[in-house]
């Protein structure tokens, strides 16, 4: 993860410095694991290492990709207990998701589910745990808490950000300083 997360801050540092400066400093080994025992889950390896890198953003700093920030492990925490909480309390009875049952659960949300990512409306990208018996531990879903759909976005951590760390090379993003900056896709307007 670390060539990885070289690769994507020395495009920061070059086309988007403001977002590099959002970024927080690594997560403690005490914190990765606080977060674990607060969500009962077993983080996979990238997102450990990922977290050791950079511990999200800060509430100041500009999305990451697109308008999804990269949420530090407090948010994950506190955004896990309310839809776990909504959870519990039935508000998502009744409801599915269209995704393929044989990949991922076709709950509504699953506790298993791990948002990484925030776009501000009440939507997450996730870390899936609970995969179908053809999905992968730690594939990663995009959860729109209106929509049905739950589109697998990558494998895994690993995958999601070398990806991104690709397009940023390709030059498919831009930082857009508008409503506090981001990067945005170059074709996004």
């Amino acid at each position: 993860m670390n060539e990885i997360w070289d690769r994507i801050e020395a495009w920061l540092a070059e086309h988007a410095p403001a977002v590099l400066a959002g970024l927080n400093g690594p997560a403690s080994e005490q914190e990765i694991d606080a977060t674990e025992r607060a969500l009962g889950v077993t983080l996979p390896e990238d997102v450990r290492a990922t977290y050791r890198r950079h511990n999200g953003s800060n509430k100041d700093g500009a999305a990451l990709f697109d308008y999804w920030g990269f949420m530090p492990l407090a948010s994950i925490q506190d955004i896990s207990k309310i839809l776990n909480d909504l959870r519990t309390r039935g508000d998502f009875d009744g409801y599915q998701n269209d995704g393929n049952a044989s990949v991922m659960s076709r709950e509504w949300w699953n506790p298993k589910w791990v948002p990484f990512a925030a776009n501000g409306s009440g939507d997450h990208i996730c870390i899936d745990l609970a995969p179908g018996p053809r999905g992968h531990l730690g594939q990663v879903v995009e959860w729109i808490h209106d929509a049905a759909e739950r589109p697998i976005r990558a494998r895994d951590l690993r995958t999601f950000f070398s990806t991104f760390a690709k397009e940023l090379k390709r030059g498919e993003y831009v930082y857009d300083p508008e409503y506090g900056g981001r990067l945005k896709r170059r074709d996004d307007g």
